[in-house]
């Protein structure tokens, strides 16, 4: 089987329409198609669904489901996880019948503030400013309240798939802090203590290498042999916001979890998640 669970169209900040994702997954010979639409967050964010906007996202999905029946396509969102300010997964899993949910940390909540850190997005130059104007040029400090912040995800939220799990480093590219310092691994080990613990799927996501942002997939090397020894369930996606975008860097992928000794992937049938080999 061949699976995309991590697709955003035109309802969010992807630049296509769902058409387009459904006839090129398709054509691509692609088994699943699960749409992931970034949940809306309070306040000024341009890169969510609106609240008003998700019945028309959710029917539109259900549209192609009766239409096509050579592919079997999924309705999710991708949830922000920030304290105090974003909803419960639950809630919109419970609400919009939704078949899984993709958590993930884009916006680091400032302590003792209300303030965010936006640590995605296409300018380097945001995140360089969020190092020094909330934590002082103090890389350490800033890449734990990440970390953190990620850790009370994984504790508090229920939901199935954790996006692109190191993307603290998207930016960084070796500029502030080196992957395989102590106090970064110490981080990274207990990040993925926690997700072994709740056996939460983990994507090896490649949008950072074809969009030239990251030499490598997320998670690190590191993290997916640590993963691998776990025998942690795994999926490939390619965080596609263009329909050209859903297979790329799919066999390179496969191939470097084959490398750590995996040999299945999970996979989203009869409304729960299991594993098949490949």
């Amino acid at each position: 089987m061949k699976c995309n669970y991590h697709t955003h169209t035109h309802y969010c900040d992807g630049k296509e329409n769902m058409h387009f994702f459904v006839e090129k997954a398709i054509a691509l010979h692609f088994n699943h198609l699960g749409f992931s639409a970034h949940a809306p967050i309070s306040g000024q964010y341009d890169f969510t669904l609106t609240p008003d906007e998700i019945p028309a996202y959710l029917k539109e999905i259900e549209d192609y489901q009766k239409q096509y029946s050579q592919i079997k396509i999924l309705k999710s969102l991708e949830c922000d996880y920030i304290p105090g300010i974003t909803k419960d997964f639950s809630y919109y899993k419970n609400q919009f019948h939704l078949d899984y949910i993709i958590g993930g940390v884009h916006l680091v909540k400032i302590p003792n503030c209300n303030e965010v850190w936006f640590i995605d997005g296409p300018k380097r130059e945001t995140y360089d400013m969020g190092i020094a104007r909330f934590f002082n040029q103090n890389i350490q400090k800033a890449v734990t309240c990440f970390w953190e912040q990620t850790f009370e995800m994984i504790e508090t939220q229920e939901f199935d798939i954790i996006a692109h799990l190191d993307k603290i480093k998207m930016h960084n590219q070796d500029r502030f802090f080196k992957e395989d310092e102590d106090w970064y691994l110490k981080l990274v080990d207990h990040a993925v203590d926690l997700i072994v613990k709740k056996q939460i799927i983990v994507e090896i996501n490649s949008r950072g290498i074809y969009r030239l942002r990251c030499k490598n997939f997320y998670p690190s090397d590191y993290i997916l042999e640590k993963l691998a020894k776990a025998k942690a369930p795994i999926i490939i996606s390619s965080d596609a916001h263009k329909a050209e975008e859903l297979a790329l860097y799919y066999d390179e992928a496969q191939k470097k979890l084959k490398n750590y000794g995996v040999d299945s992937l999970a996979v989203f049938k009869n409304g729960t998640w299991t594993s098949i080999n490949f």
